[in-house]
């Protein structure tokens, strides 16, 4: 059956109208869709397990119910097309130098779950800020990388949200994906900003 002519010109109005609503919103910047998909995962990311899994590749996952630090961040970055499973991976085997001091052996299922491994990468794919404690240096979707107490390591993405004057961390450092102020917290060692 025919439609009418005016329904076509109606349904045509409202898609030119939809369209146009669509482009006027604003697009959001890389550093936010990070900050924003890093941020999702809290309460859905609940616990902190470290275990070896086999994984898909690319775009491997563990359980999003679980993972480590670097799988806030690798989940963040799978939000503006940067899957660090398959970026770390070729980068390993392009570039063993590069990684030598760490493990000789590259596996597709780990690498990329190790923040010496990702502190590595980034040095080389993103811009190097200086090490600062000056929180004005520090904006909305930069990688931090820190030396625990005890010598691990650990990485995080500063939030656009604040307390006090201090940015707000997106991390997993226990209990699951957490926003909290901990970014003065431990010896920073490492601030990246995506290109």
């Amino acid at each position: 059956m025919a439609m009418a002519g005016w329904m076509r010109g109606a349904l045509f109005g409202a898609t030119l109208l939809l369209s146009a609503l669509a482009s006027a919103e604003p697009e959001l910047s890389t550093a936010q869709r990070v900050v924003n998909a890093a941020r999702s995962q809290i309460g859905v990311t609940t616990r902190y397990d470290g275990s070896y899994r086999r994984l898909g590749y690319p775009n491997g996952d563990v359980p999003i119910e679980t993972g480590v630090c670097t799988d806030v961040l690798i989940r963040a970055l799978r939000s503006v097309d940067i899957d660090l499973q398959r970026q770390v991976h070729e980068d390993r085997k392009r570039h063993p130098e590069r990684y030598a001091k760490r493990d000789r052996r590259i596996d597709r299922n780990i690498d990329h779950r190790r923040v010496p491994n990702l502190q590595i990468w980034f040095a080389h794919h993103a811009e190097v800020l200086a090490l600062s404690t000056d929180v004005k240096d520090f904006k909305p979707g930069d990688i931090v990388s820190w030396k625990l107490p005890g010598g691990l390591d650990h990485i995080g993405i500063v939030s656009d949200r604040r307390f006090a004057a201090r940015p707000l961390v997106l991390h997993n450092i226990s209990g699951g994906t957490q926003e909290e102020d901990v970014l003065l917290a431990w010896k920073i060692t490492g601030h990246y900003r995506l290109r």
